[in-house]
């Protein structure tokens, strides 16, 4: 007999690096997007235009930093850091923006480089930049009544607006210095002749660390169990701008002075020292399909992926221990007299023809009587049977007479007749074969 095909171990294996193979796949579909660093103005890029190094430079002061990859990441309380391209639709900036006003403090910073790969700088890392033109954000739809434009005149670096304005530092290019104008727009950051770098609009929510940059006065709580009302967001919360991204991407901050602004500047605009910061990256098209793997433990899925689980538990364990040996195959028609006699009484039965193989018993039965008591050949039937009749007279057995049982075999009907007389027959041959 041939065993099993595959033991218990091979196809434990078997299943278990398939489900390692389904895990890597649902990992991977939750992980795509593309890499990050691949030269764009966003949190992933470490180029002159990228802002992985403001990125870092939070990390290193203790705060939390999150890259977001999905719309359901941007749903954070703590600062959210928007880097749109140029080619952005304003309308999902503005989407993004009206979903934030009561959740939490955003941060836009207007794209300005056009850049390509470093390929003729031989010792560029992946990643690098260099620097081919300018263009300014395309936003149709957000803050339309905002100018944006380039300084005509060298701006001869930045100063700080309002109670910053002891701190000051260069730009890395004040050929090409893009500042922000409009109605209502409170300036942060400028240039030494006033153009606004960074700011934000009055009246657009209130946080105390911006007003309290631009020396605002703050207003005594009217309620006694408001008192500490000027020190959190009222209303909503307002938008910090970043005209110049000079003032926070990788370029910008290889200048001491301009690294050390750009974190004053996140701290305001997230109300404080934050605890975390997020930056979007789905702007940027490095968006990604949420996590499968992370989806199935998640509600409303978590049940289902609990009854999945244990219907493979219960169907792998009766399969690892089932009852007895593997069944071996047979083959369809068996060989064998027994088998023959077998499927043939099968055939008869089924037939409903059993009354048709009394009087061939009966005949078959006196032959073997015949050879088995050596009685003449060729004799008629009814002189056998009588012949029979007198052996048993001299072996002095009781009951009818061969004859007689003979005769009342080959005029049963009914099934249950048939089998008991013959039945009967076969219990006399055997008391008269020796």
């Amino acid at each position: 007999m041939n065993g099993p095909t595959f033991g218990r171990t091979t196809t434990l294996g078997v299943v278990l690096i398939g489900a390692l193979a389904f895990v890597t796949l649902l990992y991977w579909l939750g992980t795509g997007g593309g890499a990050a660093n691949n030269g764009g103005d966003h949190a992933g890029g470490r180029g002159l235009n990228g802002y992985a190094a403001l990125a870092a430079m939070l990390e290193a002061d203790g705060v939390t930093v999150h890259r977001a990859r999905s719309k359901d990441a941007l749903n954070t309380r703590g600062l959210l850091v928007l880097t749109p391209p140029a080619q952005a639709k304003g309308s999902d900036i503005a989407r993004i923006v009206s979903a934030r006003r009561n959740l939490g403090p955003t941060l836009v910073i207007a794209p300005k480089w056009r850049t390509m790969p470093d390929f003729l700088n031989p010792a560029a890392k992946r990643g690098w930049t260099r620097i081919v033109g300018t263009r300014p954000p395309e936003w149709r739809g957000y803050h339309d009544d905002l100018a944006v434009d380039f300084v005509k005149d060298a701006a001869h670096g930045w100063t700080g607006a309002g109670t910053m304005s002891a701190f000051h530092g260069p730009l890395p290019d004040d050929r090409q210095v893009q500042a922000g104008a409009g109605p209502g727009l409170e300036a942060l950051i400028e240039t030494a002749d006033g153009h606004i770098l960074a700011g934000y609009l009055s009246g657009d929510g209130s946080n105390p660390a911006l007003e309290g940059w631009i020396g605002m006065p703050r207003q005594p709580a009217a309620d006694p169990d408001e008192a500490d009302a000027n020190d959190t967001f009222t209303r909503s919360y307002p938008v910090v701008l970043v005209f110049e991204p000079d003032l926070l991407d990788n370029w910008g901050l290889g200048n001491r002075d301009t690294g050390l602004m750009a974190q004053r500047l996140v701290f305001a605009a997230a109300g404080g020292r934050p605890e975390e910061v997020t930056f979007d990256l789905t702007l940027n098209g490095l968006g990604a399909s949420r996590n499968l793997l992370t989806l199935a433990f998640e509600p409303p899925f978590l049940a289902a992926t609990l009854c999945f689980f244990m219907a493979l538990l219960a169907a792998g364990w009766r399969g690892f221990n089932r009852f007895g040996p593997p069944r071996v195959a047979t083959r369809e028609i068996p060989l064998g007299k027994t088998v023959l006699v077998r499927n043939t009484a099968g055939l008869i039965r089924r037939a409903r023809r059993l009354r048709l193989i009394a009087a061939p018993y009966a005949d078959a039965a006196r032959e073997r009587l015949v050879h088995a008591l050596g009685l003449p050949r060729g004799r008629t039937p009814d002189e056998t049977d009588a012949a029979i009749d007198r052996l048993q007279d001299r072996l002095a057995t009781t009951g009818p007479r061969w004859s007689e049982l003979a005769a009342r075999l080959r005029l049963a009907r009914r099934p249950a007749d048939v089998v008991q007389r013959a039945a009967a027959l076969q219990r006399l041959e055997k008391d008269l074969t020796p």
